[in-house]
């Protein structure tokens, strides 16, 4: 939904009384979930030819949490949200709008209509999913802005959630240690225009990159196309071309913040800290580099999670400014990237 299509519906839709004009949007609280198992470098070496130093050395990661038992996806979904709702001090009927950034639903209709009964709700407040995997929850920022600042709306739960370890081949050593199951949530809240925290968003896609990273349906080829009823579907296990992931990310990434600063009127030297999906730690040091942030300005929890998709960037700021690393005022410059292929960035300010 573009940001202009937000200002129509707001005078479509919403009573002129509910219509906000040149409102900003800022963070008010954030929260996340993990799995209670966690899985090793060493008990993944148990069942692939791996070890913990070939994991470690490319790609930084040396635990992962992995869902197991009665956990689920809407499990963690909620237990972020109630966290983020608690810091925010905002009651679940309070939302206007839940917005689940999941590649891999219990239900492929959709999850966040099921989050919403599950958190309490009871005015019936849309609630919906976005599918963009590691990008999701930027577009799910992007997404929220565009609902408070021309759609009317007050209070934004925006949730990236996914447990990648259903769609991992746990044979395939190339791909089954990147991957970790979580959810991060955050409240965007209407603000003033000069307190608005959400100050610029750079977001691209390119369908050409999608055979280097992506989970498609299994090709079925037993009879002919014209054969009904059609043969149930199954998707297959992530598939990835490492390099070419790497390749695309070192690129495009690096490109896509400094235009999101650029339009933010800001440089590099006035942000407090890079916030990338955390998907290997090569990558994230590589556009460290190229922007020149010193390493003590990169967030990164990618050790203890691995890549846990659209959750990766909201359980790392959780986790930070639930240590008192990020603060009120800070400005994060955060970029999501990955199946699509798709990348965006976002110069967000906390609090």
């Amino acid at each position: 939904m573009t940001f202009l299509t937000c200002i129509l519906l707001s005078y479509l839709y919403f009573p002129k009384k509910y219509r906000l004009v040149n409102k900003g949007c800022k963070l008010v609280g954030c929260g996340s979930a993990v799995p209670s198992l966690s899985v090793s470098n060493d008990d993944l070496a148990k069942i692939v030819d791996t070890s913990d130093e070939w994991i470690s050395i490319r790609t930084g990661i040396r635990n992962r949490r992995v869902i197991s038992g009665k956990e689920n996806l809407r499990n963690l979904a909620v237990e972020a949200a109630k966290k983020a709702l608690k810091m925010a001090s905002v009651e679940p009927d309070d939302l206007d709008l839940i917005l689940l950034c999941t590649s891999t639903p219990e239900d492929i209709f959709g999850d966040a209509p099921k989050v919403q009964r599950e958190l309490g709700c009871t005015k019936s407040q849309l609630a919906h999913d976005i599918t963009a995997a590691c990008s999701g929850f930027v577009l799910g920022l992007f997404s929220a802005s565009c609902y408070i600042k021309g759609g009317g709306f007050r209070n934004v739960l925006v949730i990236g959630a996914d447990v990648m370890s259903r769609f991992v081949d746990w044979t395939d050593r190339g791909t089954c240690i990147l991957f970790g199951d979580a959810a991060g949530a955050v409240v965007l809240q209407a603000c003033d225009a000069e307190e608005d925290g959400l100050l610029s968003f750079d977001l691209h896609s390119d369908g050409e990159g999608a055979r280097h990273l992506g989970t498609p349906i299994n090709d079925n080829e037993n009879g002919s196309v014209l054969e009904f009823p059609p043969n149930r579907s199954s998707y297959a296990c992530i598939q990835m071309n490492g390099k070419e992931v790497f390749r695309f990310a070192v690129g495009c990434v690096p490109q896509s913040i400094e235009s999101a600063l650029e339009k933010a009127g800001l440089t590099a030297s006035n942000i407090d800290w890079l916030l990338l999906h955390q998907a290997n730690q090569r990558i994230i040091d590589a556009v460290a580099t190229r922007l020149e942030f010193p390493p003590e300005k990169v967030i990164s929890n990618l050790a203890n999670y691995g890549n846990t998709s659209a959750a990766s960037i909201p359980l790392a700021l959780d986790e930070a400014v639930r240590s008192g690393k990020v603060k009120p005022g800070h400005t994060i410059a955060a970029a999501g990237f990955g199946a699509g292929l798709t990348w965006g960035s976002a110069v967000i300010r906390w609090g």
